[in-house]
């Protein structure tokens, strides 16, 4: 009852957390830093859910803790500034790099995840392997590909978000259901012995599964999709566009201030080529026009899902890049 600071760590379901949250509120001290460690929940509606509001705040950690360097600080609607301060503070003792991040489903980081985690599994549909998707951007300079790091961190972690997001998807939206056949048959990766790839014995390093690909193939027939063949450089293209322009919205939303904060997310929390800088300097790098122009011809296939961002469109009418916003203040 006298700490200063407690981090919430349990399950990913509101209820759960709140029941948690509950109970700091009734036994911790007055002033004490009621911090959660969610990756997706809405943060102001556990602040909501008690009587002192304004202590609670957002640290998201990103696992394995120990090693990771990113600490997304989330930043409620109600919370006090000598709390956000705080936290900041608390980063530095821990010698992680902290990124201040507003709050929506997934924050920074995996609400860009879950845009650019769909358009590999619209190619993966449309004809990509799983294993050509994760080597084209191993070769592009990450240390595993999408579907790799699916399976080290368990199928059922995505699964669970799905599902917890099905009431509310767009129902004109395309949703592949290929990741699903495979947490159905209990395939959740490296803990269960196979998920996209086998892992025989305990192995950390997984084998090509001819059984997924039947399963692929199965349900491109079911959609009624003819697979084409993906050139590694257009894999690269599309995942890239996908994460740039949801990065763009972040920033267009201020959930994050500023680009360079998006990239700080990606090169410290999800594995981004460190030397080619974050995605947003990335797309400097290449010319907003050129990303934008990839947008609208990949729109011409799925105009839903390839929105371009209104900063996106915004930069490339002024001439301007991601790199000019990064003082705040502009």
């Amino acid at each position: 009852s006298q700490v200063d600071l407690v981090i919430e760590a349990v399950f990913e379901e509101m209820g759960v957390k709140k029941a948690v949250f509950a109970e700091l509120d009734r036994v911790c001290k007055p002033g004490a830093v009621l911090a959660t460690n969610t990756s997706y929940l809405d943060i102001d509606e556990i602040a909501a859910s008690i009587s002192r509001p304004q202590d609670v705040i957002g640290l998201h950690f990103f696992s394995p803790a120990n090693i990771m360097k990113l600490l997304e600080i989330v930043v409620p609607a109600k919370v006090s500034a000598d709390v956000v301060a705080t936290a900041f503070e608390l980063a530095k003792k821990l010698k992680k790099t902290p990124v201040r991040a507003g709050v929506c489903d997934g924050f920074i980081g995996n609400r860009i995840l879950a845009v650019y985690g769909q358009a590999a599994h619209h190619m993966m549909e449309d004809g990509a392997s799983p294993y050509q998707i994760d080597k084209a951007l191993r070769d592009f300079g990450y240390p595993m590909g999408p579907f790799q790091v699916s399976d080290l961190a368990g199928g059922d972690i995505g699964w669970a978000t799905r599902k917890r997001r099905a009431a509310t998807r767009d129902p004109k939206a395309r949703y592949v259901q290929i990741a699903d056949r495979l947490c159905e048959r209990g395939w959740f990766g490296q803990k269960t012995g196979r998920g996209y790839y086998l892992y025989p014995e305990g192995a950390r390093v997984g084998t090509p599964d001819p059984e997924v690909e039947a399963i692929i193939d199965a349900e491109r027939q079911r959609a009624g999709i003819t697979p084409r063949t993906f050139t590694d450089e257009e894999i690269v293209r599309r995942y890239l566009a996908a994460m740039i322009n949801e990065g763009a919205n972040v920033v267009h939303q201020k959930i994050a201030l500023r680009p360079l904060d998006v990239d700080v997310t990606f090169v410290h929390g999800y594995g981004f080529p460190r030397y080619r800088g974050g995605p947003m300097k990335y797309a400097d790098t290449v010319g907003p026009p050129k990303i934008l122009a990839d947008i609208q011809e990949f729109a011409k296939e799925d105009p839903l899902f390839w929105q371009p961002s209104p900063l996106l469109v915004e930069l490339v009418e002024k001439g301007a890049d991601f790199g000019s916003l990064n003082q705040l203040g502009k």
